[in-house]
């Protein structure tokens, strides 16, 4: 049956193909236990490093001045990856294109079981790029170290042999614009839902108990005794000065 994407490899000179078998070209050459470590990592062990991730990021999220705005950036995250995977429903469909170990039998398959799914694009490259893009306009600093992972999974997903490298960046692809371009839409909704909810009964999952949030979504300037004692300062009269000891002998 013809696919959207022509079959990789129909030319000796494919270079989809040539790099998908140079890095998985190294499982031949690893021992067993890096292979069976990397399948590991490529199905289940990035992910989790990215849970990890999203749940540093959501703790730092509510001990900022604008709690409730970056909760809900960090909240982004998880829905763009299932819109992100919603939508490859119907672009794999469309492309039809297999695994490539269906038409290159030749390639060492480390993960098992995905004869009769598609390959375009990377699920797990979309997910891995969704919650770094999502997480880097939050915090770059664990949006960084969430796209060093990301770009880890696509790297693996070659080497187990379940992906050609167009698969990879079709996902990296589809998860940025995701993010990207839904993000003002999903913000105008999700912002005004945690401003709401920390004025509520669940206010612990926006703002953390020690940070004071201002209605406009900013800490709040200084303690309430230090603002009285600014008051004082400006209208009331200032406290009697303690007496000396000869006064109160008078």
């Amino acid at each position: 049956m013809p696919t959207l994407l022509a079959d990789a490899g129909a030319g000796s000179g494919d270079p989809d193909l040539g790099l998908l078998k140079a890095v998985n070209g190294l499982a031949a050459d690893a021992p067993g236990w890096l292979d069976s470590l990397v399948a590991w990592t490529a199905e289940y062990g990035i992910l989790l490093g990215l849970a990890a991730l999203g749940l540093t990021a959501w703790l730092v999220a509510r001990r900022r001045p604008d709690a409730p705005v970056a909760v809900a950036g960090v909240l982004w995250a998880p829905l763009a990856v299932a819109v992100a995977e919603l939508a490859n429903l119907p672009i794999s469909r469309l492309v039809d294109r297999p695994r490539p170990f269906v038409s290159h039998p030749e390639l060492d398959v480390l993960v098992p079981g995905k004869e009769d799914t598609l390959s375009f694009v990377s699920d797990h490259s979309a997910m891995s790029m969704g919650i770094a893009v999502a997480l880097f306009l939050v915090n770059r600093k664990l949006g960084l170290a969430a796209g060093a992972l990301a770009l880890l999974q696509g790297f693996c997903r070659l080497f187990v042999g379940v992906h050609y490298p167009t698969d990879v960046i079709g996902g990296y692809a589809l998860a940025t614009a995701v993010v990207l371009l839904l993000a003002p839409i999903a913000m105008a909704v999700l912002v005004p839902l945690c401003h709401a909810l920390s004025r509520s009964a669940l206010r612990p999952l926006v703002v953390a108990r020690s940070v004071a949030v201002e209605p406009g979504g900013r800490r709040s300037a200084a303690p309430a005794d230090r603002r009285s004692g600014r008051r004082r300062g400006r209208g009331a009269p200032r406290p009697e000065r303690e007496r000396a000891p000869e006064d109160l002998a008078a």
